[in-house]
């Protein structure tokens, strides 16, 4: 289930809607982003912590390329 907005194109034109549709759909998405699913689908797309993601424990981001770079003057 994805509960993403689509990305909008860029030649399609802009229309403004009527006031009390746009907030009728501001309530649905309200309402939809604070659904159990919504909760769901929340739990299983956030594996890490972001402190782990930022600060790995061997200290770089992209551990293989780091050994890498450390043996590269070496050789």
């Amino acid at each position: 289930m994805d509960l993403s907005f689509a990305r909008l194109d860029r030649d399609v034109a802009v229309t403004a809607l009527p006031t009390e549709l746009a907030v009728l759909l501001v309530g649905v998405a309200a309402r939809q982003a604070a659904s159990p699913t919504a909760a769901a689908q929340a739990r299983l797309s956030g594996t890490a912590p972001e402190a782990d993601l930022l600060a790995p424990p061997h200290g770089a981001f992209h551990r293989a390329v780091s050994l890498a770079l450390r043996r590269w003057p070496q050789e």
